[in-house]
């Protein structure tokens, strides 16, 4: 099998914004306690976060983390979780049927972001709450004049503000199952009147339309009258996809390899359909600015509901789909400028923690491999060779590509999948109007077999090997395993 890569480094898509790898951390399951926050345990520090945790996400260069929620944060009461932990109150906790003790809150998390080294952004309750507890919430965080708010703040031992600059306001407000669920016209009355509160009280902030997750209904009428009723006021317009939760994406539920590596056409039917909706109703509605997407909550999520907390066992097959989702980010660099992987730990998470220590999924591996190697500039990639039969989604490319360019250090990355679950695919790169200094690396995510999982028992079945490739001039060939994620790193000259 064989493939040709046709990449000139001059036809640019757009600037790959670093919030494409941003997390979500939300109170469910033990995301946060026993995730981030154990205090006690012999594995965190004196604030109680987990240092092992908090070094495996530093791997993942996430700059931005989306908090407390997810569904949780349409019944959160944020005073709950401020103060004193002896006088904090236990709630019961509607959206996942549990208790929250509310002994890990607003600072907690905050210290967390900062040890971390990522920006926080927060979703305000816009299901049981109401816009005044969210912009109170805000002037807690943010105020600096001498008002109330801001004294308690400082009576909770942080003088200077928090500067939070990215708010959503609500979540999933399109789904049934949300505590406070909308119509399109509710939500859209709800979002102007929460916005304008909001930005009153701190003009820098950024806020975010809960635009939709539920992809089975009425998407464009949401995202129709959010523009019409407020577009002053909205910096983002945020889409949610979990990969096997939803009764369309359920072709590979039969064990069907081929029809799973098909839903990178999903991604790409959803992408695009979002973004030319966004751009016809700036045209209809004369919207100058421009409105970018945000993807704050996706993931592979198909094996575990609400028994065991969402605590899904990742295998390789699971990976290639997390990679296909940084390439179709990148083909879409021009409009979408944040994305979230939902979540961080334990819950469908990259990071799998017990008492004792924890391990890395595989979905880790393609995640730190596009983090640590992707530039600022996403490249419009021309490639042909061998085709498959995805089933639900037709015949598809073999491999699925993207490539940026990071132009301080004029270093090329070309992102690499192998969809074929049994052939190697040999690869021709080809230049145009440039050429590599010199050798390069090729950095390779796979495993024995699609059905490899990480766990405490077989914690290294997958992971990332690395050696050099020859290359010199405008082309290069490279082996592609089957099975695989990969990324080859070049300098031009």
């Amino acid at each position: 099998m064989s493939t040709t890569i046709k990449i000139d480094p001059e036809r640019t898509v757009g600037h790959i914004h670093p919030h494409v790898f941003g997390g979500f951390a939300e109170h469910l399951g033990r995301c946060i306690y026993g995730g981030i926050y154990e205090p006690g345990s012999p594995l965190a520090d004196s604030d109680g976060i987990r240092t092992d945790v908090l070094e495996a996400l530093k791997r993942l260069k996430m700059p931005i983390m989306r908090y407390p929620g997810g569904n949780f944060v349409s019944g959160y009461r944020w005073r709950d979780g401020v103060g004193p932990k002896e006088e904090r109150q236990t709630r019961m906790e509607l959206a996942w049927h549990d208790l929250e003790p509310n002994t890990f809150g607003t600072n907690e998390f905050i210290d967390f972001c900062r040890k971390l080294g990522t920006e926080p952004y927060f979703a305000v309750n816009a299901g049981d709450g109401d816009m005044r507890e969210a912009r109170d919430w805000l002037e807690y965080c943010n105020g600096t004049e001498d008002t109330s708010l801001v004294r308690l703040r400082k009576s909770h031992g942080y003088d200077a503000p928090h500067n939070i600059k990215y708010w959503g306001i609500g979540n999933e407000v399109d789904g049934p199952w949300q505590i406070g669920f909308k119509t399109a016209e509710e939500y859209a009355r709800t979002y102007l009147e929460y916005a304008k509160v909001m930005k009153w009280t701190d003009p820098s902030i950024k806020l975010v339309a809960s635009a939709v997750s539920l992809w089975e209904s009425n998407w464009v009428e949401r995202a129709q009258l959010l523009l019409e009723q407020a577009p002053d006021h909205i910096d983002y317009m945020a889409l949610h996809w979990y990969v096997g939760n939803s009764g369309d994406e359920r072709g590979f539920a039969d064990n069907d390899f081929a029809a799973y590596m098909g839903m990178s056409e999903r991604f790409e039917e959803r992408l695009s359909a979002y973004e030319g909706l966004i751009h016809a109703l700036r045209l209809d509605n004369a919207i100058k600015k421009d409105i970018p997407m945000t993807i704050d909550e996706w993931n592979v999520w198909y094996r575990v509901f609400d028994e065991g907390k969402l605590e899904e066992i990742y295998n390789l097959e699971d990976a290639l789909v997390v990679a296909m989702h940084f390439n179709a980010f990148f083909r879409h660099a021009k409009t979408v400028k944040m994305a979230n992987i939902a979540q961080i730990v334990n819950v469908i998470a990259p990071i799998f923690t017990s008492p004792e220590g924890m391990v890395l999924q595989t979905t880790f591996y393609p995640f730190e491999l596009y983090a640590q190697h992707a530039g600022d500039t996403a490249l419009d990639v021309h490639w042909d060779g061998d085709t498959f039969d995805s089933g639900p989604n037709g015949t598809l490319r073999t491999l699925d590509v993207s490539a940026t360019l990071n132009t301080s250090t004029n270093q090329l990355a070309v992102f690499v999948i192998n969809r074929s679950e049994h052939e190697a695919v040999e690869g021709n790169l080809r230049l145009t109007d440039a050429a590599v200094k010199g050798d390069g690396r090729q950095y390779v995510v796979n495993g024995p077999n699609v059905k490899a999982e990480n766990t405490f028992d077989t914690p290294h079945q997958v992971g990332t090997t690395e050696f050099n490739i020859s290359a010199s001039g405008s082309t290069i060939s490279a082996s592609f395993e089957p099975h695989s994620v990969n990324a080859l790193v070049f300098d031009l000259a």
